[in-house]
């Protein structure tokens, strides 16, 4: 599994722990191993440009993933097929303000955040109550198995 992490955000990130979690994720939705994915930091200003561009919508926001191949999750029997999953964009200043307001640190809100836009890119949505349920569920399950392995490292 090809994943890259790029950041160019001005704070200090753990940067191999947001990969360790993207190869959990995608193995704990059985995606390809020969599958691609890009994570890339960056500041507030670059984050409200493609807020703006793309979904049209001021400010700098937390989380934004684009999906290339649409791949979705496979089965333990049948992975899905090799690909270019896309890219999840962080705003690490975003995310340390919303940690602060939910009490735990700026690596942890990263961390949910690379969760959610790992399953957005995999064609998950919370535009629906049920859709949410689902979404969240699985989300909540990938950030404790992946707590779980790396109190085991």
């Amino acid at each position: 599994m090809t994943i890259e992490v790029n950041n160019e955000s001005a704070m200090e990130v753990d940067e191999a722990a947001l990969q360790r979690l993207a190869v959990y994720a995608l193995d704990a939705m059985h995606v390809s191993p020969e599958a691609e994915l890009a994570i890339l930091l960056v500041d507030e200003a670059a984050m409200e440009q493609l807020h703006v561009q793309w979904m049209d919508e001021p400010g700098p926001t937390d989380v934004l993933s684009f999906p290339m191949d649409e791949l979705r999750p496979g089965t333990e029997d049948q992975p899905s097929p090799a690909g270019l999953l896309g890219d999840v964009v962080l705003c690490p200043q975003v995310a340390q303000l919303q940690a602060e307001k939910a009490g735990h640190g700026t690596q942890e809100e990263l961390q949910l955040l690379t969760a959610h836009g790992i399953l957005h890119l995999l064609g998950f949505d919370h535009a629906e109550p049920a859709e949410e349920r689902e979404m969240f569920s699985i989300q909540r399950d990938i950030l404790v198995g992946f707590a779980l392995q790396e109190r085991r490292r």
